[in-house]
Order: C-alpha cells, then structure tokens, then sequence
C-alpha cells in the first residue's frame, strides 16, 4: 500500500512556485546597500567633529557621526548598513549651537549644503577607503570660527 497521498497538481504548482522564494530567504523589503565607511580630512587633517551625509536621487539618504579621527561609517536604515550603490552627492555637517546666537563652524559653511558643497562619491560596492576631502582656502577662514547673529533681526 502507498504510504504517500496522492497531490493534486495545483498543489504540486504552488510548491513548485513558492521553492526559489523559500530558498532565497526573506530580504527586508528595502534597497541593496552597501557598507561604506572612511575618513573626511580638512587641508590634510582629520575633521573632529560633525556628520555626514550622502545623497541619491530617489533614495533615503545615508548619514554617519564624524568621530575625533575624522573616520565615519555610513548608515541609511540600520546601523552601519551602508549605502545604496551609485553616485552620490555630500553635505558634510560640522557645526555646532553654542547659544540662540553663536554657532561654531568646524568647517566652512559651503560644505554643509549637497548644492554648494561640490562633494560627490560613487559607490559600486563595499568600501572601507572613501576620503572626502576639505579645504578652508577660499572660504574667508582658516580654522574653525564662531558665527554670531541678532536676536530678533528680520532680514
């Protein structure tokens, strides 16, 4: 006597059918990324203090703290998950609010926005070497430097 029952066929499809899924495994739902980590240097030297971040048309951006030897590992969903493949531009944040009127600014001011900061990297796949590198010539300083505004001024 046959122990194994008879299987219709459409049961014999969906088994079929559901086999590459279930041996693929379960992704998250989200974009490929990749890990990306590396140091931003200005004229030379470590960047201290700041954040990162990288910016794909049609993607949630990747973002990283800048740490006192100016290294960063990139982060878009989880932590140190990277970012997702391609060309990206960057805005490298490096200031900091000393009171309702003084900001300190760690790096001149054009790299904290992606339009003006001419910063840019490509990722094809995991990299542990990107150098984004900064420079305060042209930019009316030479250190890091405190900004003061009026309270209560309306331009």
């Amino acid at each position: 006597m046959n122990s194994i029952p008879d299987c219709p066929w459409q049961v014999l499809l969906a088994c079929l059918l559901l086999t590459p899924w279930l041996l693929a495994g379960c992704g998250d739902g989200r974009p490929q990324r990749v890990p990306v980590s590396g140091r931003v240097l200005i004229d030379g030297k470590p960047l201290e203090y700041g954040f990162l971040q990288v910016f794909q048309k049609g993607n949630r951006s990747a973002s990283a703290q800048i740490g006192t030897d100016g290294r960063f590992t990139l982060t878009t969903f989880d932590k140190n998950d990277g970012c997702v493949p391609g060309k990206h531009r960057v805005a490298v944040l490096a200031l900091k609010s000393l009171s309702e009127t003084k900001t300190q600014w760690f790096a001149p001011k054009k790299y904290a926005n992606v339009v003006t900061s001419g910063l840019e990297i490509d990722v094809r796949g995991e990299r542990n070497d990107v150098e984004i590198h900064l420079t305060w010539q042209g930019s009316g300083h030479d250190k890091p430097y405190i900004e003061g505004t009026e309270v209560g001024v309306h331009p």
